[in-house]
């Protein structure tokens, strides 16, 4: 059954399975303690570290594991703020970040906090004179993705840290969608990823904090995880995380350019194949491997139900929200359809057979599903 639903989570990366199956037999004990399995637990757990901190060109003590990229997000949020608020407590973020960090900017209202939402153009682009001009004397931290995580489009994170740069404020980037995938312009406070996103094991977060800036962890202290993660540290993930970054990182040239391939021939076919459909996202400035379109007359549910059935897994709805398939907040702020939609995202070796395979069914199910719902298109 093709798994269209990488933005989701990408099948483990079989670098990281390999080197999660080592490190369960060599890195399971306590790396806080002296004794030998201690010690080499550590070792494992700073040379991991270590080669993520490679690929971000940041220092090994700027990295903390954390149990998802939701717990991430939260911590370098909250953290961030916490630590600036004699500077300010206003924070800025993008109106189509990732929940974690909306969540977060709810919390910090609750407490007496200020938030500016920057709103975004059709494609879901943040303007980057509109996000500068959003930041004030007493703003404690901005958030900008790095690319959206349901239509794909590429953020202008490099103009947006400029700006921060001038003005003295730290930039948190999510970087979630696009770790391992494309690079991440530089320039950011702090950044966060998931390491399932890109073929790592599932509840191993990442968070990495540059060196001078002002962090305070909003939880209540602990010894372990440099002071910024409590609770014993997941060896085994860490290191699987690190082997997969590396993989998709040397792999990305060569499968970026296929996946390219595939998910333009999907944006050409389906609205040719499909009356009454809409693509969404920036056509040019993207993501390689996510597309998501949305069809009049078909609900979400309906869709995915159907296409599931049909031996195809794809999502609808927002990503964080498809439990109840609640209307994205991404496409609303976007200004374009909300319902209907379907994301494809390109696992790592998708085949161009099971592409082909998908527009010749998706006709035909739009048909059937419009029939049935009494629409006359």
């Amino acid at each position: 059954m093709p798994f269209f639903d990488a933005a989701s989570t990408e099948p483990l990366h079989p670098a990281a399975r390999d080197a999660l199956l080592e490190a369960l037999e060599t890195g399971w004990a306590d790396p806080a303690r002296l004794y030998g399995s201690g010690r080499r637990a550590r070792m494992l757990l700073d040379q991991s570290r270590a080669r993520i901190a490679a690929t971000l060109s940041a220092r090994h003590d700027e990295v903390s594991f954390t149990t998802s990229g939701t717990q991430a997000v939260h911590l370098g949020v909250l953290g961030a703020l916490a630590g600036r608020r004699r500077v300010g407590r206003h924070l800025v973020v993008s109106a189509v970040e990732h929940s974690s960090v909306l969540h977060a900017a709810e919390a910090h209202e609750r407490d007496g906090g200020e938030v500016t939402e920057v709103p975004v153009d059709l494609y879901g682009r943040v303007d980057p004179d509109a996000f500068a001009a959003a930041l004030r004397p007493d703003t404690a931290l901005a958030c900008l993705q790095s690319a959206n995580h349901e239509v794909g489009t590429v953020q202008p994170v490099a103009e947006a840290a400029e700006a921060c740069r001038e003005r003295g404020v730290p930039l948190l980037v999510d970087a979630a969608q696009s770790l391992g995938r494309v690079e991440v312009p530089g320039g950011w406070s702090l950044l966060t990823a998931s390491a399932h996103k890109f073929g790592g094991p599932a509840g191993v977060g990442l968070l990495v904090v540059r060196k001078g800036v002002r962090w305070r962890s909003p939880l209540p202290e602990d010894e372990r995880g440099a002071r910024r993660v409590p609770g014993f540290e997941n060896v085994p993930g860490a290191v699987a995380t690190a082997a997969a970054l590396e993989a998709s990182l040397a792999e990305a040239p060569e499968e970026n350019a296929r996946l390219w391939e595939l998910v333009e021939r999907v944006r050409r076919e389906v609205p040719r194949l499909v009356e009454d459909v809409e693509v969404v996202g920036d056509p040019v400035r993207r993501l390689p491997h996510l597309v998501t379109f949305s069809l009049l007359y078909v609900g979400g549910e309906a869709i995915v139900t159907e296409l599931d059935r049909l031996g195809f897994e794809v999502s609808s709805g927002s990503s964080c929200t498809a439990d109840s398939l609640r209307p994205s907040h991404v496409l609303e702020a976007m200004g374009v359809i909300t319902h209907g939609n379907v994301r494809v995202s390109l696992p790592r070796g998708a085949s161009a057979e099971d592409v082909e395979r998908f527009l010749g069914v998706l006709p035909e199910t739009a048909a059937r599903l419009r029939r049935s719902a009494g629409a006359t298109g």
